[in-house]
């Protein structure tokens, strides 16, 4: 494998479009990422492109800011997808197998998955991801990789996640008018999830929630498989706008109280403490209590982690997790969060920080890149190869365009 394989992924956000760029070390495997940027994004609302023009500005920013950085061309990116339109379904699919030996060959598992795909969707929906969870052989259940059994009827349990058509398109047009090439379009809570669980947590059970601006992203795992995903259209600017309306004040001034005030626990903080707003904005004259700003922010909190265990109930993991609630996203980092979420859904919590690459540029070290960094992660599992390619097939790595994908994949155990 060459020495300079290069991965870029781009998390395009409500708030910020975060740019990551990383090469692939010949010698170890591991990513090294070489170069990180950041930008405020612009024609986004709740994690979706309302104006193109804007998009395609602000992510030219972080590309350009990443290229001065690095001083490697960026041509092409794993890209991020988020937005409320994003669904996901179960399906199920069977097939006889192919050989009169009863062997199951790698076109069987193709048949199978394709299969699954054979459901009513509408015109305006676009499958997204299809994620393999387990296969059935016989009646045999539990099958994680059945290429070389035997067997007559081969089953498999997929999850599958849709998109919005039009979204797509639009976030699709944005990214190449900036001038860059979409390797991938991720679901942005799958993407954090290679960032920040482990092989452990994902067996165990775990739920990742992605605190981000405009929405709050959730993705539930067990035994190694993804069992549900949504996204809630609430997230960290409508704490901001909270705050905002408290106290009168503006957007900016809200945000600047949030970051130096706030806290998600209103015992764990002086109640009386006295915020003197003309500190932080000179057009400002009053003043407010930190307790009043902080009972503002548990509010919305309640209602965000209130839907994300509507989320947990759907799929029959409320309270059964033992690996618990991995929180990531930028809204992670407002102090208190973790013990909300533990209080609040009953369930073991920490805080997820980008892994398994390395790095000399602190700012990846930062829960708000953890998407950025799973996109590396993603594109260098699915597209540069390395390791076990199967056992990644096995795990989820089925996407658009998934069946001539993965018949170029196997075909690489041909001799």
């Amino acid at each position: 494998m060459s020495k300079e394989t290069y991965i870029v992924g781009l998390d395009v956000g409500t708030a910020n479009i975060r740019a990551v760029q990383a090469k692939l070390e010949g010698e170890t495997g591991r990513f090294n990422v070489i170069g990180a940027s950041e930008a405020p994004s612009q024609g986004l609302r709740r994690g979706v492109i309302v104006d193109i023009e804007e998009a395609v500005s602000s992510v030219a920013v972080a590309l350009e800011n990443l290229e001065r950085m690095t001083g490697v061309p960026v041509e092409a990116a794993n890209v991020s997808i988020g937005g409320n339109h994003i669904t996901s379904v179960a399906s199920h699919g069977v097939i006889a197998v192919s050989r009169a030996d009863g062997e199951i060959m790698e076109s069987d598992i193709v048949r199978a998955v394709d299969a699954s795909q054979v459901i009513s969707i509408p015109n305006n929906r676009e499958v997204l991801h299809v994620f393999p969870k387990s296969f059935i052989l016989d009646g045999q259940t539990g099958i994680k990789d059945p290429l070389g059994m035997s067997g007559i009827r081969l089953e498999v349990d997929t999850l599958i996640v849709q998109a919005g058509l039009p979204f797509v398109k639009n976030l699709t047009k944005a990214i190449t008018q900036a001038g860059l090439e979409i390797e991938d379009l991720v679901l942005a809570p799958c993407a954090a999830a290679e960032a920040v669980l482990s092989k452990r947590q994902r067996e165990l059970g775990v739920a990742l929630v992605d605190l981000g601006a405009g929405t709050t992203s959730l993705a539930i795992y067990e035994e190694g498989d993804l069992l549900h995903t949504a996204v809630i259209p609430i997230g960290q600017m409508h704490v901001t706008n909270d705050i905002a309306i408290g106290l009168r004040c503006s957007i900016d001034t809200a945000e600047k109280v949030k970051l130096l005030y706030g806290h998600c626990d209103v015992k764990a903080i002086d109640r009386e403490e006295e915020i003197d707003l003309s500190k932080l904005d000179s057009s400002e004259e009053q003043s407010a209590l930190r307790g009043y700003v902080v009972e503002i922010i548990e509010a919305r909190l309640e209602e965000i982690f209130d839907r994300v265990n509507a989320e947990l109930k759907k799929s029959g993991r409320d309270g059964k997790l033992p690996a618990g609630l991995v929180l990531t996203g930028g809204g992670s980092k407002l102090p208190g969060a973790v013990e909300f979420a533990k209080k609040r859904l009953r369930l073991p919590a920490g805080l997820g920080m980008p892994q398994n690459v390395t790095t000399v540029i602190d700012r990846v070290d930062d829960p708000a890149f953890a998407t950025a960094v799973g996109l590396v992660l993603w594109g260098g599992k699915f597209s540069a190869g390395g390791g076990d390619k199967l056992a990644s097939f096995m795990s989820g790595w089925l996407q658009k365009d998934s069946v001539a994908k993965l018949r170029k994949w196997l075909k690489s155990f041909l001799p």
